[in-house]
């Protein structure tokens, strides 16, 4: 079919919740795919941090092939061994007790929302439900986690949003504190926030917030959708901010392509949950899982430390660009403050065959974990004389 084919029936027949960009993506491989019209486009999307090995990557279709040939799915009212095997890892790399696992990172968020209000009901009664989330966060687009969003533009619409939710403001300590009421049964925070603008949160910050949760009994939990599964050089980026979380939920990149998220609990909250408290259809499903093994498997130290490198690369090439005025983030999770239009710079990126996103006002990089240092200096290459072009 030719593009305005494939256009004309994704207008009829798909609901637009989304503003594409006049592109079909048909294969790639690792952080380079081409078009139906054989054009050529260096990704430093990942599908929204997502393909953590990149597109097609060997290793990890082979994983979920041979899965396929075995067990698609089965209920959980069983066991399988793939969902327990990527459980003990997870466990292990990020110092938490237990996994449960859902499909997305909207999903995880609910989880820790019931998670947090389920322990503190069970430990303290009624009337300690509330949640301190923080200003300009992102959590998701189901009704709990939208209400735990703290943007008003996505505030609009649905009403009634779900009660219980107050946004303090990021790295501000002392209005932080002042939220931490004795209706508070939790905190919840991204250590970079992502769609806000790829801002970081201040490290003293962070554990001043960390140590007075603790001394109240009010569960710290960090949302890791984004942050997660090396994107920041580390296995997640709380391990950075010398914290362990009561409650972690994570998605994307855990899966490499398939869809997957999880709720992780910590030593304080891991007997909060019991049989039908919670469930998920699909949630553990063994093929998803197959292919999270290969990617848990490869997450190494060594893995990891070449992602704070090609981060600190990636950040030194592109603070020398033209209209640059700022490069924030951390690994290979970027937010690129420009004194021209993000939006046009994205566009004309496209034009010249290198993908990459926003984040507010802001370009947003977000490259497989896998990608190569030619693919990296193809796509920087495109982005430079994209800038100087403006």
């Amino acid at each position: 079919m030719s593009f305005e084919t494939i256009k004309q029936k994704d207008h009829e027949y798909i609901m637009h919740t989304y503003g594409r960009y006049p592109v079909v993506l048909d294969h790639g491989k690792n952080a380079t795919c081409y078009d139906t019209d054989g054009k050529e486009y260096i990704d430093m999307t990942s599908g929204i941090g997502v393909n953590a090995l990149g597109f097609c990557d060997k290793g990890w279709v082979d994983a979920i092939t041979a899965q396929l040939h075995k067990l698609q799915h089965t209920s959980n009212l069983y066991y399988t061994t793939p969902s327990i095997e990527v459980a003990k890892l997870v466990c292990e790399k990020s110092g938490m007790k237990k996994m449960f696992f859902s499909n997305s990172g909207a999903e995880a968020n609910e989880g820790v929302i019931k998670a947090a209000r389920k322990y503190s009901f069970t430990k303290y009664g009624t009337g300690r439900s509330t949640m301190v989330a923080l200003e300009n966060s992102f959590h998701g687009r189901t009704m709990a986690t939208l209400s735990a969003t703290g943007q008003e533009t996505y505030h609009n619409y649905f009403f009634p949003f779900v009660d219980g939710f107050v946004f303090a403001k990021a790295n501000n300590l002392e209005d932080t504190l002042s939220k931490l009421t004795d209706d508070v049964c939790a905190v919840f925070m991204e250590m970079v926030q992502g769609e806000g603008g790829v801002l970081p949160l201040d490290k003293k910050y962070v554990k001043a917030v960390f140590e007075a949760c603790k001394e109240k009994d009010i569960l710290f939990i960090v949302d890791e959708v984004q942050t997660g599964i090396g994107r920041t050089g580390s296995f997640f980026s709380y391990q950075q901010f010398d914290i362990q979380p009561d409650l972690v939920s994570c998605a994307k990149g855990l899966g490499g392509g398939l869809p997957i998220g999880g709720v992780l609990f910590g030593e304080k909250t891991e007997g909060c949950l019991g049989a039908g408290d919670h469930g998920s259809t699909f949630g553990g499903n063994p093929v998803v899982c197959a292919g999270s093994l290969e990617i848990l498997n490869r997450l190494d130290e060594n893995f990891l430390a070449e992602i704070k490198k090609k981060g600190d690369f990636l950040k030194k090439e592109i603070s020398s660009m033209p209209h640059v005025t700022d490069v924030a983030g951390m690994g290979m999770m970027l937010g690129v403050s420009l004194d021209v239009d993000a939006k046009e710079v994205i566009r004309k990126c496209l034009d010249n065959g290198l993908m990459i996103l926003s984040a507010k006002t802001k370009v947003r990089l977000l490259p497989p974990l896998t990608i190569t240092r030619k693919e990296l200096e193809k796509g920087l290459t495109i982005l430079a004389d994209v800038l100087k072009s403006m």
